[in-house]
């Protein structure tokens, strides 16, 4: 069970120590028989249910281009067999694209399913192709996004709900299939830019930090984020934040780069032709050679290099939650489950035995 010794609803581990989770993207190359590629997929859910992990999450995305993978409800709901004690959750689903009642019918059967240990992350997104796809234009995309996260939140703490919008009326609706969590499952929001962290702040229980951020850039936002917190009126508690990282782990330095950097530097060229770019902050850019985004992003090389960059981004931009993405399309599994293994047997145990900068004695 995700360790939340304060008895916070955030799931961001506002516990005395970091929690680390596991992040299945599940994207292959078309050409991959399917079937091998989620029994891999599942071989990496038992690795960390074994040994001692936090959790597993996925994400979500529509009309991939050279890459396919599965949409994140049925991923989750067939992982969730697998999954024991872990947390399961999406980080993120992109929700201005969907009906607000379907999606808070989903998290809920999903924290059934997972018997109350779902979490919900969501985030705007940034694909064209995806908006275009269900034709909703650029003016509409912010104002659709909080609509329905004022809506799926409302659903799922069980209130009666009124809304009367383009894509979804209701009258009086009332979710009987509530969640196991109550009030609901934590809410945790993806962003980039400032306008996107103090969103998270005011409307969500954590941000969630994308794996392409820089560390300095997230410790600049930082207070953005509680100076929205406030606004809306929410505690100061110490600065749990979850956030996404791109790992990989080898015996030597120069060896989990020569393994990773061809998939890693693959997956960050997708996203420039995606036009995440646009979506950053003003001045950051991924425009560059996978060995120089490295920088204050990634966490690649030895466990001691593994370790000392996640104890960084703990002590530096407040992490308290890792989920660990250790492969990418086209990644030959045996090389993701070597990094796996070195980073249960010898990156997280230390981390996982230290208090959080602030913690309680």
């Amino acid at each position: 069970m995700w360790p939340d010794a304060a008895g916070h609803a955030d799931g961001a581990g506002n516990a005395d120590r970091a929690t680390f989770s596991l992040f299945l993207s599940h994207q292959q190359p078309p050409d991959r028989d399917p079937q091998a590629a989620l029994a891999e997929q599942l071989e990496m859910v038992a690795h960390v249910r074994d040994r001692g992990w936090d959790g597993v999450f996925t994400g979500h995305h529509y009309l991939l281009e050279g890459v396919r993978k599965l949409q994140p409800a049925p991923f989750l709901a067939r992982l969730s067999a697998e999954t024991g004690d872990l947390c399961v959750g999406t980080a993120v689903l992109l929700l201005a694209l969907e009906n607000p009642v379907e999606v808070a019918e989903t998290v809920a059967s999903l924290d059934v399913l997972t018997g109350g240990r779902f979490i919900f992350g969501a985030a705007l997104g940034y694909r064209e192709a995806e908006y275009d796809a269900f034709g909703i234009p650029p003016g509409e995309r912010a104002w659709r996004f909080e609509a329905n996260l004022d809506l799926v939140r409302r659903l799922l703490e069980g209130e009666e709900v009124t809304a009367d919008l383009p894509w979804c009326r209701l009258d009086r609706a009332r979710l009987a299939n509530r969640p196991v969590q109550r009030p609901r499952p934590p809410i945790w929001l993806g962003a980039n830019a400032d306008r996107a962290v103090a969103r998270a702040g005011r409307a969500a229980d954590a941000w969630i930090v994308n794996p392409h951020a820089r560390r300095d850039t997230v410790a600049g936002q930082v207070q953005v984020f509680r100076s929205a917190r406030a606004e809306a009126g929410k505690p100061d508690e110490p600065l749990r934040l979850p956030a996404l990282k791109e790992v990989y782990c080898a015996e030597t330095r120069e060896e989990a780069w020569r393994a990773c950097a061809p998939y890693l530097g693959q997956k960050y060229r997708a996203y420039l032709s995606w036009g995440q770019d646009r979506a950053m902050p003003d001045g950051d850019t991924l425009d560059l050679p996978v060995e120089e985004l490295v920088d204050q992003r990634f966490v690649v090389g030895s466990p001691e290099d593994c370790r000392a960059e996640l104890r960084r981004w703990r002590d530096e931009a407040g992490v308290a939650a890792f989920v660990l993405r250790t492969e990418w399309s086209g990644m030959p599994a045996e090389l993701a489950q070597r990094s796996l293994a070195l980073l249960s047997e010898e990156v997280l145990p230390p981390l996982r035995a230290e208090s959080l900068p602030g913690a309680r004695q």
